[in-house]
């Protein structure tokens, strides 16, 4: 069975974020996203509300969601992956990315890093950006799934 382990924070999880995820579904067995904690970060959501959020969007049959603790390569080869996922959008992600994936490389050379592109629809989404937008507004910007559109709701604008 071939694995892959998509990590992140995603705080919250975006269309974009799903788009690479089921990209990376053609290519693999099995993908894995690994949730990380990411406290610098401070996320808005709690890791289990995070990985709930994930769960009600993807088919277990294929997909799994999991704690990632540590490092992403340890990770990657106790679950027995074979590649790491990362999505692509703008290019002032890549030289973040490929340093990232230089210094895996130099960890454990047998987990390859893949990078997927998401749809052009979803090419400027960021976590960063939908939060930021829930936080002032209730607009539905149709770039995050209901679940999380209600969650991002909920979060900012309880009375």
């Amino acid at each position: 069975m071939k694995i892959a382990v998509y990590p992140g924070t995603f705080d919250p999880i975006t269309k974009g974020h799903l788009d690479v995820l089921h990209r990376a579904a053609v290519l693999f067995d099995r993908v894995i996203v690994a949730v990380a904690e990411n406290e610098p970060k401070n996320p808005v959501f709690s890791l289990d509300e995070r990985m709930a959020m994930i769960r009600e969007n993807v088919d277990t049959e294929q997909f799994e969601v999991r704690r990632l603790e540590g490092l992403v390569v340890e990770f990657a080869k106790k679950v027995k992956a074979k590649a790491l996922i990362r999505g692509l959008r703008a290019i002032s992600d890549f030289e973040y990315e490929f340093q990232m994936a230089q210094m895996n490389r130099n960890l454990d050379e047998s987990i390859e890093t893949l990078f997927l592109m998401p749809s052009e629809k979803f090419f400027y989404t960021s976590s960063a950006l939908i939060k930021q937008v829930a936080r002032y507004t209730e607009k539905d910007t149709d770039l995050v799934p209901e679940n999380v559109y209600r969650a991002l709701i909920e979060k900012f604008h309880r009375e």
